[in-house]
């Protein structure tokens, strides 16, 4: 889940440069020290043993993307293990943190994704890295095709229903405060659907803060 807000004065400086994307995986955090550090084996046990916890899996592969230097050690772990679907799914969601910092061609990003989700069609986190990517740089219409194709994969994933209460809370910002917003409306849907115990539980408050 998201995390709260950093306090108000002069603490949310502060508070700001303290937040790390990784949470409170410990593992993770691990793992992304020893990729600085070009030793990509951590990571290659870290994502065989997150398995198919979606969720998880997608924020650890985007937390690791992040790290400014990995997509080269991952090209390393490409070239000793050509046939690793892990290793491609992480090459593809570097190159599409790349692209949105403008130090990749967006194209190089998708193809990278399309290759992974090849090699591991019923892993969503492919589709997360070209949503994340087409969220900034794409159209209407591919944001809504590829969250469809997150949740063929995985109906409640976590991140990719945030992604899209954001972008449709941006939808006629200008017009200022409107309860009947589509935002409303997804958000609603989107946490009826979930299980009880879901985190899309809380997706209405989400949309709120998001207009």
């Amino acid at each position: 889940m998201s995390p709260p807000p950093p306090p108000l004065g002069r603490g949310r400086k502060r508070a700001a440069q303290a937040f790390d994307a990784a949470l409170d995986d410990a593992e993770l955090v691990s793992a992304r020290a020893a990729l600085a550090q070009g030793r990509w084996q951590a990571v290659r046990s870290l994502l065989v043993h997150t398995g198919d916890d979606w969720d998880r899996r997608g924020h650890r592969v985007t937390v690791l993307a992040e790290e400014p230097h990995a997509a080269p050690w991952v090209r390393d772990w490409l070239l000793a293990e050509p046939e690793s679907a892990d290793a491609s799914v992480l090459l593809g969601m570097c190159l599409v943190q790349r692209a949105l910092r403008g130090k990749e061609r967006p194209e190089r990003a998708r193809e990278a994704c399309r290759a992974a989700s090849a090699l591991a069609p019923a892993d969503p986190t492919p589709w997360l890295g070209l949503l994340l990517l087409e969220r900034t740089l794409g159209a209407e219409e591919d944001v809504v095709r590829l969250f469809d194709e997150v949740r063929l994969r995985h109906p409640d994933h976590h991140h990719a229903h945030h992604l899209m209460v954001a972008a449709l809370a941006e939808r006629h910002a200008a017009a200022g405060p409107d309860p009947l917003h589509e935002v409303y409306d997804f958000a609603n849907w989107a946490a009826e659907q979930a299980p009880a115990d879901s985190p899309l539980a809380i997706l209405p408050v989400v949309a709120h803060a998001e207009r």
